[in-house]
C-alpha cells in the first residue's frame, strides 16, 4: 500500500491524499497504487501541496501505518510531550508512534 503525504501549502500542516484532496487525518488517506506519481505531479503544480512523496503503510484495523517511523511521527505529531501530539485524546497515541 502506498499513500501521498506533503505540507498544505498555505498552512504548513502535515496532509495525507484522501483520494479527493488533502486531509489532516492520516485515517483518511487511501492507497494510489500507480497513481502516485501522476497526483503528486499534478497537486505540487496546482500549488496545493509543498513536496509530496510517497509512502509504504499497512492497513492496522483498517487504518494506514506508515511504514518508517518518520512519517508515523508526522501522523501523530511531537514525541516528547504526549500533550502535544494531534490526538491528545488518545492516551496511547505515543505508543502507535513505535
Amino acid at each position: 500500500m502506498i499513500i501521498l503525504t506533503g505540507n498544505d501549502l498555505k498552512t504548513g500542516a502535515v496532509v495525507w491524499w484522501d483520494g479527493a484532496g488533502w486531509s489532516l487525518h492520516l485515517e483518511d488517506a487511501v492507497d494510489v497504487g500507480d497513481d502516485g506519481e501522476t497526483i503528486m505531479a499534478r497537486e505540487e503544480s496546482a500549488r496545493r501541496v509543498n513536496v509530496p512523496y510517497g509512502v509504504e503503510a499497512t492497513l492496522t484495523d483498517g487504518i494506514p501505518r506508515p511504514g518508517h517511523i518518520k512519517d508515523r511521527v508526522r501522523a501523530l505529531g511531537p514525541t516528547v510531550r504526549p500533550d502535544l501530539t494531534l490526538k491528545p485524546d488518545n492516551p496511547a497515541a505515543i505508543e502507535e508512534i513505535v
